[in-house]
Order: structure tokens, then C-alpha cells, then sequence
């Protein structure tokens, strides 16, 4: 019998060498005792691969754990099949109507679920139970190219016509799916060679649906913690009422839409929605008339500076007087501004803020005084006074947009009844397929890189590089109050994604190959390839979109 030909493996600076046609699944386990959790994939001179691949070149190779994102997602997708796998068993799949993965909501994914069965913590534990048993089984999760036409026919039989109808703007002739035991399912991503490295999530009942609660990328190895935004799952709740009211519930609807014609009154209707919605809080805000300070925070890419200017339109039609007032021009003065552990400076925290001249200020306003509002100088480093004077009279409210807006201590001395705060964030509930979400920070990332392009020359690569950093300032500084604000906004477009693609596309395809910042490219170039793109023709000049890709009435 011919020896096998050896290979060249380069792992952490040091060579070895494996037959040809090693899985780098065997090639993993030499390498397990280094890691803290278990190896979920190997990024093979910059390409994702699953372990059941073969080694076939001289390469170097990385291990991807939940610790990386690629590896995170890898096991969240895994965990999912697994859950519907045991869901199926449980109650029998001629009794299943519909299984919706939802949304994430605090180391949890939403899940909502029809069909002949009682939905109650006994069934839940039932459904666990058998999870446990498939985790302990080891079940091969077995991946196989079919034909596009197959995979359309494969998911009608099944009654997954979201699927089904998914595949139809499919251009590629094949499509992957994913086999476990004898269980059939199409997934976006790379998934675990089997249901043994699944063996961390817990099923609750949760509000109308249930939750599968997952690890995070920080802690792979146990549970995270579920501390759920109820305001938050309102907004996202609503969101996708309207979604569903629109016939645009998930791409393949939103696809259907386009394809026929029909793009343009489906961006009309959701744009009426979201007026209304803002001249609802308006109107809330004026029957308010203790109100004098609109507080308005959110995640980067929310379209913050959009709204603020829509809803001071909204608040003059409710016959009062808004004034802008960005807390930026609060920050202090550079050598005043603490660094982080590695010592840049930490523009994200409180910290950066002169809390109490801002305070000073507020009140000295709402106590009837002039106040001269400061303006800061982003290429010194320094706040200026350049004669922006304000009084505070009847009528008048103050717009005030920034990070920390939510958070008592930055306005510990206003009133309570003064402050009216308000958390905006894109609450994406348009998703794939039933089983395949698309995560907020997406839709947020994308609306980012093509801003940053257009008005700061940035490159898809620099961020894509920064949003690690952005989201760790979200996480410290936004996301612990958004429960404490009056309301919550909801910016995310069903249409958003459409309109972005042919604007980031092209971004995406510039970043390098052999950069660090390409396999996230290369996962939003894939993830945008299930959209028809629609043109910006017919985009209002008031909507939120024209905030990151031009042409709007505002200046944002």
C-alpha cells in the first residue's frame, strides 16, 4: 500500500507534520491541553474550517474556540440544531407547526413554538433531557452538498417553507445542509463536527415562547447569566408584530417583496411606522410639562443623531421649543482624561466626562439662568467658549444625545421629574429563516462601516478592527441602563439590509486576505448575498438611513 504523503503544519511558530488527509479534528486534540475550552474549528491561513475537513496542503493553523467569535457562533448554531433535533423527538414532528429561533435576549436565544403540544416547563425538561442524551451520544452533525432544487423540495416536504422559499433566489446550484441523526436542516455557518461539544444550555419557559439559554465567548464553559431586558423584549416583541404585519417577517418575505415590485410602499409603511412612533413620544414628552431635559442614548449606529433631529420636528409640532445639546462638548480637556489598562486614553467612561460642570450647567439652566454652552475642540483636546449662550424659557426643552445619557450619576442633579430618557438601539427582528437569526450587532456593523467610508475615509478593515473595542464600551456604559429609560426606540429598517448591500459590498471585498479583520468580511459578504438589493431612489430624505449612506435632509 502507497505511504501516505506527509504534510507540514505550522501551529504557533512550530512545524509538525501529519499524513495527508488528517482530519483537523485529530489534529485539534493534539493541541486540546493548551486551551481552556474545546476547539470548535481551525482558521487554516486565514479561511474557517470545520474539523471534519482534511488536511490536503502545508498551512498554518489557528484554533478557534468559544472564546473567538467565529467559535461562539459555531457552538450557538450547533446548540440550535441540537434543541430542534430534541424538540422534533419529543413531541413527534407531525405535531410541530412552527419553531421560530427569535432573537437573542441576555445569554438566551428567544424561541416561540406552535403545533399540537402543551408549551410548559415539564415538556421543556423533557426536550432538555433528550439534548443531554444526544450531547452524550456524540451524534455525528453530517454535512452534505444538494442540489438548490432538492434542498427547495427537501424543505417544502418538511413544511419549512421560509426554507423553501429562501432557496428560490438562491443563484448557486448547491446548497449545504446539515444531517443529524437522520434530522435535516439548513444552517448559515460553520457548525461542531458533533452534539458532544454541546453541553452547556438550559431550557425556560419565558413570556409566550421559551429561551435556550447559551454560554458567552467570555466564560464558553458554563452558563451566562439570564437578566433579561423585559423593556427590551417588548419593543422587540412589537417590532416584530409590525414585521409580520408588513408580510416582511423574515429575507425570504422581504425578497418575495422586492422581486415583485413591491419595494417601495413596504419602505413607506414602515416609514410611517416609525414616525408615528416618534411623534407618539412626542406627544408624550409635551403632556409632560415637568419635562425639560430629553435624554437620549444608545449603542453606536443606532442613528441617534437622526432621531434627535425627528423628534425635535415632532416636539415643535407639539407647539414646544428643542434645543441640541450633544454631551461631547462636555468631555474634559485631554490631559484631564483618564487612559485604560493599557494606556490609551478611555474616551467610553464616565470618567472622560466633567460630570459636574455639565451638571452646573443643567442646572443653572433649569433654574431660569443664561448659561454659555461650551463647544469642544476635537483637534485640541480642549473645550472651547465661542458665545453659544442659553435661557431656558417656557416651552423650551432640551435635546440631549450621548453615551452616558441614561445614567443617573452623569445627571445626578437634575430632578427626576425633569428628565424624560430614551433608549434607541436597531432591534433587528427580520431573520434568515425560522432557524437562523441575524444578530442586532449586525445590522449595526454594517450601518457603521458604510459611515465610515463615506464621511471618515475609514476602511471596512480599520472597522471591523474597532468594533471589538465599540461593543466593550456598549456593554460597560450603555446596555446596564437601558432599563431605567421612559422608552425604548426600536431604529432597526426591515428593509436597512437591502439598501446597504450594494454600498458595503464593495467595502467588504477590499479588505485584505491575509488580514486578521477578513474572515468577519468574508461571514457579512455570505450574509449578504441572501438580500435582493434595492436602490436608495425612493429612501425618504427624512429616514434614519440617510444618516449613514447620504442624501438626507438633516445634517448627521
Amino acid at each position: 500500500m502507497e505511504e501516505k504523503r506527509m504534510i507540514e503544519v505550522t501551529v504557533e511558530g512550530e512545524v509538525y507534520t501529519y499524513p495527508h488527509g488528517t482530519p483537523y479534528r485529530v489534529i485539534a486534540a493534539d493541541f486540546q491541553d493548551r486551551f481552556p475550552c474545546e476547539i470548535l474549528l481551525v482558521n487554516r491561513d486565514g479561511k474557517l474550517c470545520e474539523l471534519h475537513k482534511v488536511l490536503d496542503r502545508n498551512c498554518t493553523l489557528k484554533m478557534v474556540t468559544a472564546q473567538d467569535k467565529p467559535g461562539i457562533q459555531t457552538y450557538e448554531r450547533s446548540a440550535v440544531f441540537l434543541m430542534l433535533k430534541a424538540f422534533y423527538d419529543v413531541v413527534g414532528r407531525e405535531n410541530v407547526e412552527r419553531i421560530s429561533v427569535e432573537y437573542s435576549l441576555s445569554s438566551a436565544l428567544f424561541v416561540l413554538a406552535r403545533g399540537n403540544f402543551t408549551l410548559d416547563q415539564p415538556l421543556l425538561e423533557q426536550v432538555e433531557a433528550r439534548m443531554r442524551e444526544l450531547s452524550a451520544a456524540a451524534k455525528p452533525i453530517e454535512k452534505r452538498s444538494i442540489s438548490t432544487d432538492d434542498a427547495i423540495d427537501l424543505f417544502r416536504e418538511a413544511k419549512l417553507i421560509h426554507k423553501a422559499q429562501l432557496f428560490s433566489f438562491r443563484i448557486n446550484s448547491h446548497v449545504n445542509v446539515y444531517s443529524l441523526d437522520g434530522f435535516v436542516d439548513y444552517f448559515y455557518g460553520y457548525m461542531a463536527p458533533d452534539t458532544g461539544y454541546i453541553k452547556c444550555f438550559g431550557l425556560e419557559l419565558f413570556e409566550n415562547g421559551f429561551v435556550l439559554r447559551l454560554p458567552t465567548q467570555k466564560n464558553p464553559n458554563q452558563l451566562g447569566d439570564f437578566r433579561p431586558s423585559k423593556k427590551v423584549f417588548r419593543e422587540l416583541y412589537e417590532s416584530t408584530l409590525r414585521s409580520q404585519a408588513l408580510c416582511a417577517a423574515n429575507v425570504a418575505e422581504l425578497n418575495t417583496a422586492i422581486s415583485q415590485g413591491n419595494a417601495t410602499p413596504l419602505i413607506l409603511a414602515h416609514e410611517a411606522m416609525m414616525e408615528k412612533k416618534i411623534g407618539d413620544i412626542a406627544a408624550e414628552i409635551a403632556q409632560r410639562r415637568e419635562v425639560r431635559f430629553v435624554m437620549i442614548a444608545g449603542p453606536s449606529s443606532s442613528g441617534k443623531t437622526t432621531f434627535s433631529h425627528r423628534l425635535s420636528t415632532q416636539l415643535r409640532a407639539c407647539g414646544l421649543r428643542p434645543h441640541a445639546i450633544a454631551t461631547d462638548n462636555y468631555f474634559k480637556n485631554r490631559e484631564d482624561t483618564p487612559r485604560d489598562e493599557n494606556g490609551n486614553y478611555d474616551f467610553e467612561g464616565l470618567g472622560a466626562m466633567d460630570v459636574e460642570q455639565f451638571n452646573t450647567d443643567m442646572s443653572r439652566l433649569l433654574n431660569g439662568e443664561t448659561v454659555e454652552i461650551p463647544s469642544f475642540n476635537f483637534k485640541k483636546g480642549a473645550r472651547e467658549y465661542n458665545g453659544n449662550f442659553l435661557t431656558l424659557r417656557e416651552g423650551d426643552v432640551l435635546v440631549i444625545e450621548g453615551i452616558h445619557c441614561l445614567n443617573d450619576q452623569f445627571t445626578h442633579s437634575l430632578p427626576k421629574e425633569s428628565k424624560y430618557k430614551i433608549y434607541i438601539s436597531c432591534l433587528t427582528t427580520l431573520n434568515i429563516d425560522d432557524h437562523n437569526r441575524i444578530p442586532t450587532t449586525d445590522a449595526r456593523l454594517l450601518r457603521r462601516i458604510e459611515r465610515d467610508a463615506r464621511t471618515r475615509g475609514y476602511s471596512a478593515q480599520a472597522t471591523i478592527k474597532m468594533w471589538p473595542s465599540v461593543r466593550r464600551g456598549e456593554e460597560n456604559n450603555i446596555f446596564p441602563f437601558q432599563d431605567s429609560a421612559d422608552m425604548i426606540f426600536n431604529s432597526a429598517l426591515i428593509y436597512e439590509t437591502s439598501l446597504l448591500k450594494p454600498y458595503v459590498q464593495p467595502l467588504l471585498f477590499g479588505v485584505p486576505r491575509d488580514s486578521e479583520e477578513y474572515i468577519e468580511a468574508k461571514r457579512l459578504l455570505k450574509f449578504l448575498n441572501y438580500f435582493l438589493p434595492i436602490p436608495a431612489d425612493n429612501i425618504p430624505k427624512t429616514s434614519l438611513m440617510r444618516e449613514f449612506i447620504g442624501g438626507g435632509c438633516y445634517h448627521a
